[in-house]
């Protein structure tokens, strides 16, 4: 099951209770709509958290819904949640996913409309909004009927997948800076998971600081780029672009621009643990600020910025990408946050893939070693790898494959740069363990990437021995990409991650957080495990074209959003570093 799917099915529950009986079935109906909001934002798929017995360390699963959870990925079916569904017509929960039907007009729809199955639900209910049958059903009439009939449409459009942060991220700065050419914005920031740098976002919001809160709302609605104007308010307006992506604007004063910053950026659990340690004091906590429950004298207090509002909850102020409540609210209290990785950290990209023709079966690169080397001087890096794929099995024997590696050295050597380029290949793992070419060809490397490209459904046990035996090579250095997972289309590998992370940090091996915003490979939450584990991880960008190296910065995100320092990432040290590290030194 996809996180739609299970945040679907949490979310499904919660309204099943409150058809039920709302009252008596309230902290229930709270308990699942927490841990559906949580799957929905998860950076990671929640049933690579299920494989690695750690379901509970999703912020909003408790061990109740675990186990429930534990027995669908088991068997496919669950005896809770048949219980709960008990009576309620399946095309309820399909009404649901329809803004502005929540579980009373559902079930209501249901019953008056003669609609109970699943299938083709939503269609009939359509049908039924064009005839003018909703608006003959009590307390509805035709202005509901209109909303409902609007809310489908948008439904129909709305994409079936979260966005990759990269898609997410382009389409913000396009936004961002058409606002900003409005001389009345003092302050512009995009909010939610984008700022937290998920690997997925949802829809886009952004705040903006302002005296003049109408112009720029008039001015945003004005994108050119817009396909429709949801609304416009005082302070905040909506729009929807091509592919139905919604953007939100809101517009405060400068003396409460911190406030809003810290409310809107989330997550969901982290401004919930927030507002207990608030209540504890006696506070209230709000985009506008934070005011007294009881002391009516106590007046609001605004704050510019985060740093100040953290603060006046005796915390440390915590990056945007810890915010998951997740351990970073008790290392606030401590003074004990992580000194996170930077981009400007990093002095290397070792996965690099240059147009040099390696006869490979895999896909060769579209950008020379020359265009390369001089993008990578611009970014200030000491050293790349060149880590094409493998030459193919097929017509190709130890002695060629030897050849096309010490062309691939003469090739490096005569590029014209400053920085230091090895020469290295990223080799399949074989579903036998074996690696894709043989010991000798290995040698002339500088060092190997492994990685799985095939026999993705071995169990956990030979995919895990499977990668154990290719790391085992002393050539091979990094683990590439290594759940294999490719967001929104396949999911992670089984492995046991104790059992990798123990053999990496035994024997010099290192972990790639892969930057490729379809990858992002390993996980936020595997980094935060590896990390853990004092497990040593590195960085690339798995570039095709000169201008993929720029996306060394969703990688860093995800070490950030891991808890990963400087010193865990080895392509954070210099090139005298590496080099001794690379030889077998400290």
């Amino acid at each position: 099951m996809s996180n739609r799917e299970v945040a679907d099915l949490l979310a499904a529950a919660s309204a099943a209770y409150k058809i039920k009986d709302e009252q008596k079935n309230k902290f229930r109906s709270i308990a699942y709509d927490r841990a559906s909001a949580a799957i929905e934002h998860l950076g990671s798929e929640v049933k690579d958290f299920w494989d690695d017995g750690k379901l509970e360390d999703v912020p909003g699963i408790g061990p109740n819904i675990a186990k429930h959870l534990d027995e669908i990925f088991k068997t496919g079916k669950s005896k809770h949640f048949n219980k709960v569904f008990l009576g309620v017509p399946p095309s309820v929960f399909e009404f649901l996913k329809i803004t502005g039907v929540g579980p009373k007009k559902a079930i209501k729809l249901a019953k008056e409309l003669n609609i109970k199955s699943s299938k083709g639900a939503i269609k009939r209910l359509s049908k039924s909004a064009k005839s003018g049958k909703i608006a003959e059903i009590e307390r509805f009439g035709e202005g509901s009927q209109k909303v409902i009939a609007k809310s489908i449409k948008e439904h129909e459009a709305r994409p079936k997948e979260r966005m990759l942060i990269s898609q997410a991220e382009n389409i913000a700065r396009d936004v961002v800076g058409w606002v900003s050419e409005n001389k009345s914005v003092e302050k512009i920031e995009v909010l939610g998971s984008l700022r937290r740098r998920a690997s997925t976002v949802g829809d886009i919001d952004i705040a903006v600081a302002t005296k003049n809160p109408e112009s720029i709302l008039d001015h945003f609605i004005e994108y050119p780029n817009k396909t429709r104007t949801l609304g416009k308010g005082p302070h905040k307006a909506s729009i929807v672009l091509p592919n139905n992506i919604q953007v939100d604007l809101m517009a405060t004063e400068n003396d409460s621009f911190g406030s809003l910053l810290q409310h809107f950026t989330g997550s969901k659990h982290h401004n919930i643990a927030l507002r207990e340690i608030a209540q504890k004091k006696g506070l209230s906590l709000s985009e506008y600020g934070i005011k007294g429950i009881n002391n009516l004298k106590f007046k609001i207090k605004n704050f510019k910025d985060e740093e100040s509002f953290y603060k006046s909850l005796a915390l440390s102020w915590i990056p945007p990408e810890l915010r998951e409540d997740a351990g970073e609210i008790e290392a606030a209290k401590a003074n004990k946050l992580p000194d996170l990785l930077k981009l400007s950290d990093i002095k290397a990209d070792l996965q690099i893939h240059s147009d040099f023709d390696i006869e490979t079966s895999h896909d060769i690169g579209d950008s020379s070693m020359v265009e390369i080397a001089k993008k990578a001087e611009k970014l200030g890096y000491q050293y790349i790898g060149f880590t094409e794929h493998n030459p193919s099995q097929r017509g190709h024997n130890e002695r060629k494959v030897i050849e096309l590696i010490k062309k691939k050295r003469e090739a490096i050597n005569r590029v014209n740069t400053k920085i230091k380029i090895f020469n290295s290949m990223e080799v399949d793992i074989l579903p036998d363990g074996k690696l894709a070419i043989g010991d000798k060809a290995l040698g002339e490397l500088d060092f190997a990437l492994v990685s799985i490209h095939s026999s993705f459904a071995q169990s956990r046990q030979s995919m895990t021995a499977r990668v154990l035996s290719a790391l085992s090579h002393p050539k091979v250095k990094i683990f590439a990409h290594p759940t294999a997972r490719r967001i929104n289309k396949r999911e992670g590998v089984e492995l046991d991650w104790t059992k990798i992370f123990e053999f990496c940090r035994e024997n010099n091996r290192w972990i790639e957080i892969n930057a490729e915003p379809t990858r992002l490979d390993l996980p936020d939450y595997l980094v935060r495990e590896a990390v853990k584990a004092g497990v040593t991880l590195t960085l690339g960008t798995d570039s095709h074209h000169v201008r993929s190296l720029e996306n060394m910065r969703y990688g860093v995100d995800v070490a950030r959003r891991g808890w990963a320092e400087r010193k865990d990432i080895i392509n954070a040290r210099t090139l005298v570093e590496f080099e001794k590290v690379l030889k077998g030194g400290e």
